[in-house]
């Protein structure tokens, strides 16, 4: 990592593009341009980076030298380490966030398993996990769909999630999750398995084209109900379209407008036909790579046991934490950078 970071290297780099910019002839190839300064960008950050990490450093050696001078500064040494692990923990990710669309704004959905109000009520506890997740990291987001459940929970839910590297962070969600404790709509207090997917889809960039052929749509307008039934609409202003090749259908009731709400759920589509079409790269890949075996889209992929003990684990990266609570209050950062973590280790 130190050659990455290597403040004087980075700095040649961007000189180097800087001079690449300042040529006219560049900014008659608008991609090329723009993949420049993505790069540029990138550089610049890595730069800050590489001074913050130095300048941590630095701090720490002059506060070693006091310590052997016989100052007492042991536990500002420790402070000290435990932010630069911190920082060289973030860097390491970032790094590792490097994909195609990794930058871009996230588009999350739920949707219960079998089980009615047990699943659908699980449903609605990674609703608010990921809220508080995105609360956490400082990202916007909001429900743009929500179908609520008969009894309790949810049917459905659509959320967007807005922020930088939002769905490099989130793309490892996508999957099965499996939730173990003791019901509380059971009157005998019996324990149950629920489960609910996740599925997580990039938005996506202007410059990305998906044909979407208006004769392959179905469109039906509805009246909306807002989130968890407020806010009751008394025009037919909420949006569902029908991708009649694939049978995928998306919806949106939570904006202001019948436009806004069409607006949106197209996004949603091309951002799912845009998946579909990787995921289907990435089958026809497998097949000639007989040998590599692929976490596979709709996998289970992690546990919460809540009774008779309370630990949640991740079933790819084996990664196990024993509160519950604080985890389902949406710290899952470290379920998530022990994933990325695990596809950097795959990808190298």
């Amino acid at each position: 990592m130190e050659a990455i970071f290597d403040q004087d290297e980075l700095g040649r780099r961007i000189n180097a593009l800087q001079d690449k910019l300042l040529v006219r002839e560049i900014w008659n190839n608008k991609e090329e341009a723009v993949r420049l300064l993505k790069e540029k960008k990138q550089l610049e950050e890595r730069l800050d980076v590489a001074r913050k990490l130095n300048d941590l450093i630095g701090e720490i050696e002059v506060m070693l030298e006091l310590a052997d001078e016989g100052e007492e500064v042991t536990e500002d040494i420790e402070e000290r380490l435990k932010v630069l692990e911190e920082e060289l923990n973030q860097a390491e990710i970032n790094l590792i966030l490097n994909e195609e669309n990794d930058e871009n704004n996230a588009i999350l959905t739920i949707h219960p398993g079998a089980g009615g109000t047990e699943s659908q009520d699980w449903a609605s506890m990674l609703l608010r996990m990921y809220l508080r997740w995105a609360e956490r990291r400082g990202f916007e987001a909001k429900v743009m769909d929500y179908l609520p459940g008969e009894e309790a929970g949810l049917k459905s839910a659509t959320v967007s999630i807005k922020g930088r590297y939002a769905y490099g962070y989130l793309k490892g969600e996508s999957g099965v999750h499996r939730l173990v404790r003791i019901s509380p709509f059971d009157a005998s207090r019996r324990r149950h398995t629920s489960f609910a997917s996740v599925f997580v889809y990039p938005e996506l960039d202007e410059e990305i084209k998906i044909e979407i052929n208006e004769k392959d749509l179905k469109i039906e307008t509805f009246r909306a109900s807002g989130h968890g039934g407020q806010h009751v609409n008394v025009t037919d202003s909420a949006v569902r379209i029908t991708h009649l090749p694939t049978g995928i259908v998306v919806q949106c009731q939570n904006e202001r407008s019948q436009h806004q709400n069409k607006a949106f759920a197209l996004k949603v589509l091309k951002a799912r036909l845009y998946e579909r079409a990787r995921q289907e790269k990435l089958k026809e890949k497998e097949k000639l790579e007989k040998g590599k075996k692929d976490i596979s889209f709709g996998s289970q992929i992690r546990s919460y046991v809540l009774h008779p003990y309370q630990m949640i684990k991740d079933h790819r990266t084996g990664l196990e934490i024993g509160d519950a609570t604080r985890v389902l209050d949406g710290d899952i950062d470290p379920f998530i950078q022990s994933y990325l973590k695990l596809l950097a280790r795959k990808r190298s």
